[in-house]
């Protein structure tokens, strides 16, 4: 029997579990690009504690009392900028990051027209997920060490419904 991680609001007791994830899911990343200051394996506890008590929107998947996973969005206007997506390497492959995604997406419902993500060009799982999940890869940059990111972007689904009744795709 399976049991469903369960996705809930995350608050600053949560920090250091969060960190803890987030450490070991970025750590496969920073050594498929040989860059060990990914800003995911540079956060303090303190920077991740404003964050958590900060406008953001940080959610926290949980099996039992076992954190295993977290995201977290920005708005800017009505643009949701998703980050740090982050699953313990134990549960990666079940399903919990789809969940998060989708989790973050709806907690921003009503209030984003457009979310928007990045993730390093070459990892392939998480270029995977992101599509399959309606994201689309719009640009390629540099991050500050010259590692090539995709940046990705999805209409919410309000915003592509009404453009489709407006007769225009998207």
């Amino acid at each position: 029997m399976s049991v469903e991680a369960s996705i809930v609001p995350a608050g600053v007791a949560d920090a250091g579990e969060i960190l803890t994830v987030q450490r070991a899911a970025y750590l496969t990343e920073a050594q498929h690009y040989s860059d060990p200051f990914l800003p995911p394996l540079t956060e303090t506890l303190d920077e991740l504690r404003a964050v958590l008590t900060g406008p953001t929107t940080v959610l926290a998947a949980r099996l039992g009392h076992r954190l295993v996973g977290s995201v977290r969005a920005q708005l800017d206007g009505d643009v949701a900028h998703v980050g740090r997506l982050s699953v313990a390497p134990d549960q990666q492959g079940r399903g919990v990051g789809g969940r998060l995604l989708a989790a973050i997406e709806a907690a921003c419902a009503g209030r984003a027209a457009r979310f928007t993500l990045f993730t390093g060009a070459d990892s392939v799982a998480n270029l995977r997920l992101y599509q399959r999940h309606g994201y689309q890869i719009v640009a390629h940059r540099p991050d500050g060490h010259g590692i090539r990111l995709a940046v990705l972007e999805k209409a919410a689904e309000a915003a592509r419904i009404r453009r489709l009744r407006a007769g225009r795709p998207g």
